[in-house]
């Protein structure tokens, strides 16, 4: 398990919303959705949006972002941060392969699209003030076209919860953020992860942790294992299982494929780390 704290600038999740519209409701219950399930994400605040010298803050957060999630509201156009920071998370779809999911609340697609009803209102207002042939009141409209094509959620009505449950589920899965299989029916497993997990004292400020299962083959020393790491890896920016490392390991070859592996899921890089040579890699 790595690393010991939450990352202090990469974000995993990018927020991208329109505040007067959502930022007491569905947009509170989905950051906490993904703050209970470990997923480290950039909400901005209005204070944040006060001055322009603010605007490299947001382009900065995008930029170490995994995930960008755009809530296209009623508003949403209306703002010209909102088309900004839409811009240049568009732009890191094509250059960095951010990957961008756009949630549609109360408002068809085809009015993202095509800048309609709303939108039409919004842009139409942003084009009296910089000029109906302004080159950034086009390049907001590509966005919109572009961010309004992509699949993602279209809700007008219903359960938001229901919604949230989806959209975590999905940035979790795309984050390799999902817990390990353990046995089906795993005997007094949970009381021994308690036990352990007490031992560990993970929210300790004391460094490297280490802990050692020993025993014979076939007593459940994996499943627990497995257990303890679902029960705390939330906890951490980034984490990692190696499983069955005497069996893998036999070579130098073998050992540079855990190492990748090790060091790309703890870094969260999105392709995997390559190295050359495992004594070159301190771990």
């Amino acid at each position: 398990m790595a690393s010991s704290s939450k990352p202090k600038s990469n974000y995993e999740v990018f927020l991208s919303f329109r505040g007067t519209d959502l930022r007491n409701t569905f947009l509170g219950h989905l950051y906490k959705a993904l703050h209970h399930n470990g997923i480290y994400t950039f909400v901005d605040s209005e204070e944040l949006r006060k001055g322009d010298q603010t605007l490299p803050a947001l382009m900065k957060a995008i930029e170490e972002s995994f995930v960008a999630i755009i809530i296209f509201s009623k508003d949403y156009a209306s703002s010209r941060w909102c088309l900004e920071e839409l811009m240049k998370i568009m732009e890191c779809k094509e250059q960095k392969d951010l990957t961008v999911l756009p949630v549609f609340y109360k408002v068809d697609p085809r009015e993202v699209r095509q800048g309609s009803k709303s939108y039409g209102k919004a842009l139409a207002k942003h084009e009296s003030k910089f000029g109906k042939d302004s080159e950034k009141v086009e390049q907001w409209k590509k966005a919109l076209f572009n961010a309004g094509s992509l699949s993602g959620w279209h809700f007008n009505d219903g359960d938001e919860s229901e919604l949230i449950e989806r959209i975590v589920k999905e940035i979790s899965t795309l984050l390799d953020r999902t817990p390990l299989h353990v046995a089906k029916h795993p005997v007094g497993i949970n009381s021994r992860v308690v036990k352990l997990k007490s031992m560990l004292n993970v929210e300790s400020d004391d460094g490297v942790l280490m802990m050692g299962l020993w025993g014979k083959g076939g007593i459940g020393k994996t499943s627990l294992a497995k257990a303890i790491y679902n029960d705390i890896f939330k906890q951490f920016g980034g984490s990692a299982f190696l499983a069955n490392v005497r069996e893998t390991s036999k070579g130098c070859r073998d050992l540079v494929v855990l190492q990748e592996k090790l060091l790309s899921e703890i870094l969260l890089l999105k392709q995997r780390l390559v190295v050359s040579n495992v004594d070159r890699v301190l771990i």
